[in-house]
């Protein structure tokens, strides 16, 4: 068996045909409408997000946005103009690594963030913050409530959201731990802060981004079209949408709550990355097998192990090493240097990444796939850059490319599953309407949708093979890239939380 037939074979495990597209679309309805039903479901968790208004690009005005993600603090200033245009203004601060852990306490963690947000302010809104300051500070004259900035706050950790701008933290992941935080409302832990310093500043909002991803298309995308999904593919990925109110069954559990009931509306976050962590439906080839064995949570966001770009590059190298251990296969083997244009032998390194788990990054998968030189050069130049293989053969590069063009495709093909049924899910389709209002606007962001040579195709191929959407409905869906849902996005939160 030729190299390129036996990378043919390997490939093979990948693939994700329709009627297993079809099966996916069918099983994540399944969980859509349990995780719109039970706080507890055994499935995607589908959490209200009580935002329940969604931009058409008209919004004008300044607002804040401070995102802490994980080893950074990012502070935002948007001007909205009113034109589906903005201007973002920012600065970025390392987290030290002492005020991660205990025995630091949440307050002096919370306290250096609103540190950075005074700093920040004096230094790119000083005029705006001092006459505020002044009027907050003395006791002569009362900041008026429209005077003070509104703050969304992009918090990526678990968080048991009960209103638009209260959350309780759950557990910490990410490298913190600072257990007296556990159980307490995050954003009056950042405005008890911020009011001790005398700021002028609300936390109006409490943000996931993928619902700011959502918000943010909605801001700029073409036409009066309200954008029905924000969807992200990069090192993660999930999901998050337009749901009617009357559906999310759930929120009569939800005594506390505080929520704008007038539209009708409400954004939801599925977490779509734990779908069918039972794999009722979701393929499972032994390389998502290993990588799950070693991963941290074995289990659990199955469905991201096999879309997301944290994991792809582990798929890939488990598949690689299959052809290089074996010893029929003649990847990486070329022993004979007349037979290689580079005019040398082939060789691994010792320390090659191919031998460290999570040692591809996905960055490596968009290069080969977009790489259409005739000898696959700029392939084989990151074998030798990336992976530590010197003198690869152009062989080895078709065989690489084989993998890659594999693990991509069925990764687009099952992001479908989820678009698709979100799209059927809600019924946009149905609508009899006509020019830009038949249009399904959906934002996505990430490193797969922006870097990965065909990743769009592969996913609308996939959309076309569903019933209740086909070519005639696949046409109808807009993509569009949303960027910055924690900066942007976190600002129009705030502005529907004020509205």
């Amino acid at each position: 068996m030729g190299l390129l037939e036996e990378a043919k074979r390997v490939a093979a495990k990948f693939e994700y045909p329709p009627e297993a597209v079809n099966a996916g679309v069918k099983e994540f309805l399944r969980e859509m409408g349990e995780g719109l039903q039970n706080t507890r479901p055994s499935g995607m968790a589908m959490i209200p997000t009580y935002v329940t208004a969604i931009p058409n690009g008209t919004e004008k005005g300044l607002f804040l946005a401070v995102d802490l993600g994980g080893t950074n603090f990012r502070v935002c200033s948007i001007q909205l103009h009113g034109n589906s245009t903005f201007t973002l203004t920012q600065s970025k601060v390392a987290i030290p690594q002492e005020l991660m852990v205990a025995p630091t306490t949440s307050k002096q963690l919370f306290s250096f963030l609103a540190k950075q947000l005074e700093s920040f302010l004096k230094t790119h809104h000083n005029e705006h913050f001092e006459l505020r300051r002044k009027k907050s500070l003395s006791g002569e004259e009362a900041v008026k409530d429209e005077q003070f900035f509104r703050l969304g706050f992009t918090f990526s950790f678990p968080v048991d959201q009960v209103g638009i701008n209260k959350g309780y933290l759950m557990r910490w992941t990410k490298g913190y731990d600072l257990k007296d935080a556990i159980g307490k409302d995050i954003c009056a832990l950042l405005q008890d802060e911020i009011d001790a310093l005398g700021l002028p500043v609300k936390v109006a909002a409490l943000v996931n981004d993928t619902v700011g991803t959502l918000m943010a298309r909605s801001y700029t995308s073409p036409g009066k079209t309200g954008t029905l999904l924000g969807g992200i593919f990069g090192t993660g990925t999930n999901g998050a949408y337009v749901e009617k109110l009357s559906n999310v069954a759930k929120m009569s559990e939800y005594t506390e709550a505080e929520y704008d009931k007038s539209t009708g509306e409400m954004i939801v976050n599925t977490e779509w990355g734990g779908f069918d962590n039972g794999l009722r439906v979701l393929p499972n080839s032994p390389y998502d097998e290993g990588l799950d064995k070693e991963s941290v949570n074995p289990g659990m966001q199955m469905f991201e192990k096999r879309v997301s770009g944290m994991f792809l590059g582990e798929i890939l190298r488990r598949a690689i090493l299959v052809l290089v251990n074996s010893p029929e296969s003649q990847l990486f083997k070329d022993e004979i240097s007349s037979s290689n244009d580079f005019g040398s032998t082939t060789c691994i390194a010792d320390d090659s990444s191919l031998y460290k788990i999570w040692g591809i990054d996905t960055s490596f998968l968009s290069t080969v796939q977009g790489d259409t030189t005739p000898s696959l050069q700029i392939t084989r130049q990151a074998l030798d850059r990336e992976l530590g293989v010197s003198a690869a053969s152009t062989e080895d590069a078709k065989a690489v490319k084989e993998l890659v063009t594999a693990i991509g495709k069925r990764s687009a093909r099952l992001g479908a599953v989820a678009i698709g049924a979100v799209v059927l899910a809600t019924g946009r389709l149905a609508e009899t309407s006509t020019g830009e209002e038949s249009v399904v606007d959906i934002g996505l962001d990430g490193s797969l949708v922006e870097f990965f040579p065909g990743f769009e195709d592969y996913m609308r191929e996939a959309l076309r093979e569903i019933p209740g959407i086909g070519e005639e409905g696949e046409k109808r869906i807009r993509f569009g890239i949303a960027k910055d849902g924690s900066g942007v996005g976190a600002a129009l939160i705030a502005l529907t939380a004020v509205n």
